[in-house]
């Protein structure tokens, strides 16, 4: 789409506006301060929207997971390094898998620390899976750091082929 400005000459629609400034500056004013003012608006509302929700950054969920299915199971695998069994505690309620642990402070006596990255203390993740789980045959292995989980789906959530009668003569 292409306009004609005042001296006559074809422009597409930015040029326009640029024309519009260079004739006068008060037709563009009026239109790109409204738009300027919106979206400083929205640029303010986005930027700050992150901020104050720091369960939307990735780095803030721990453990890290993998979750996947095929027609039978959803697989969880949490990464749990140095971590053993007994500092853990899954739990499953309708579909929603809780993991729950505590990996402990280790304090060498005597040792000046020059960095400590490790996190130390409670945790917990919740998800929920998108089917009816059968919880009675759930099997959760804990090997190099790694919690795999099986979780079978409930019959009625896996799926069942249908059988089609001909009804053609």
């Amino acid at each position: 789409m292409s306009f004609v400005n005042s001296a006559g000459k074809r422009c597409g629609s930015w040029e326009r506006l640029a024309g519009m400034k260079e004739e006068g500056g008060h037709a563009m004013n009026r239109i790109m301060h409204p738009l300027a003012a919106w979206r400083s608006d929205v640029d303010r509302l986005f930027n700050g929207f992150f901020d104050e929700w720091p369960a939307l950054d990735r780095t803030t969920a721990f453990p890290a997971l993998n979750v996947w299915e095929d027609e039978r199971n959803y697989f969880v695998e949490a990464e749990l390094p140095g971590l053993r069994m007994d500092d853990l505690e899954l739990t499953i309620v309708g579909s929603e898998l809780t993991i729950k642990g505590q990996r402990k402070e280790e304090t060498i006596k005597d040792a000046v620390y020059h960095r400590r990255e490790r996190g130390t203390g409670s945790f917990v993740r919740s998800i929920r899976l998108p089917a009816a789980l059968d919880a009675d045959d759930i099997k959760a292995t804990l090997q190099n750091g790694v919690l795999s989980i099986s979780l079978p789906k409930a019959k009625e959530a896996q799926p069942r082929k249908i059988q089609v009668k001909c009804l053609d003569k």
